[in-house]
């Protein structure tokens, strides 16, 4: 998991009743951090602390969230959770969290008038811990469907899931809320695992990268209703170029197990952290995070539980 990672922290905070949520990964000590963004539907917040000419040169968190742009509030709980603790960029008397985050849309699958608050970014900051990470339907993952080629009447349950991968003394782990308009495969066998169903109460998949080129079109169902985001985290030392590096390599793994990626209306993005002092090559690191990034995917998908109308894959198949 993530959090295998020395120093790093994970939390969620959950709506089980209007399906959205929070999940916070924080840095024991701050973090230099890089992203990178494919597809055509981001929804981010705070990339200028990533570019490499701004005064500040680390973050001490990142947030996930469900909500779509109205996500971004529980950034604001968790910068003054951080402030309480201390933990920022010290200017003067004061103490200012760098926090970026990235949102999936999910206001469809509950509540569309419940999104991530302020209070829940507090929540999942104060409860985030190194131990295990909860995976599946909570956190950011609590809304995330997958397999949307003929809209949510025929799609599957998406979740949240992490993994890490040791190379060469170094550790690379990873954390993704997984909400593709695509399916979801498993990296070692390319077999489908959870994606567009035949029909609605379907048990077999389509596969939705072959019937996109076949000729099928997203048509009306191509809204901002996908995203994958995610975070990896690394001990190795980086500087802010190489970090977008090491983002760019682990999206890697986004296209091992989702089909397809990066689509038009898929808003993915995935951020990487470093907070260590260890030596690592960069190309073997990146290749590591993408090994994470794919089985963290699957990871959470396989956690995911079914809701009446949005089956779960491992309730399923």
């Amino acid at each position: 998991m993530i959090t295998e990672v020395p120093g790093i922290r994970v939390g969620h905070a959950t709506d089980p009743v209007g399906l959205t949520g929070v999940t916070v990964v924080l840095c024991d000590t701050p973090a230099v951090a890089g992203v990178e963004l494919r597809g055509g539907a981001n929804d981010v917040v705070g990339l200028d602390y990533l570019d490499p000419r701004h005064l500040v040169g680390t973050v001490d968190g990142v947030v996930l969230g469900g909500g779509s742009r109205f996500g971004g509030e529980a950034i604001w709980g968790v910068m003054r959770w951080l402030e309480t603790k201390g933990c920022g960029y010290a200017a003067g008397p004061s103490v200012v969290p760098h926090v970026p985050g990235a949102f999936l849309f999910d206001l469809n699958v509950g509540d569309g008038r419940a999104r991530p608050t302020r209070e829940m970014g507090w929540e999942a900051a104060s409860v985030a811990t190194g131990g295990a990470v909860a995976e599946g339907s909570v956190g950011a993952g609590t809304g995330a469907s997958v397999g949307k080629l003929y809209g949510r009447a025929r799609a599957m349950r998406g979740g949240i899931g992490s993994a890490s991968v040791h190379v060469g003394g170094v550790i690379v782990g990873a954390l993704v809320a997984v909400n593709a308009v695509g399916d979801v495969r498993d990296p070692d066998t390319g077999a489908l695992i959870a994606g567009t169903r035949d029909a609605a109460g379907g048990r077999r998949l389509i596969d939705t990268a072959r019937a996109l080129l076949g000729g099928e079109t997203l048509g009306r169902f191509a809204a901002p209703e996908h995203t994958t985001i995610g975070v990896v985290a690394t001990d190795a030392r980086l500087s802010k170029p190489e970090a977008a590096k090491l983002a760019s390599l682990a999206m890697l793994g986004f296209a091992r197990a989702l089909s397809p990626p990066h689509t038009a209306f898929d808003g993915d993005t995935l951020f990487a952290l470093s907070i260590g002092q260890e030596r690592a090559d960069l190309t073997r690191l990146g290749l590591a995070a993408a090994e994470a990034v794919a089985r963290a995917i699957v990871r959470g998908v396989r956690a995911a539980t079914s809701l009446p109308d949005l089956p779960a894959a491992h309730e399923v198949f």
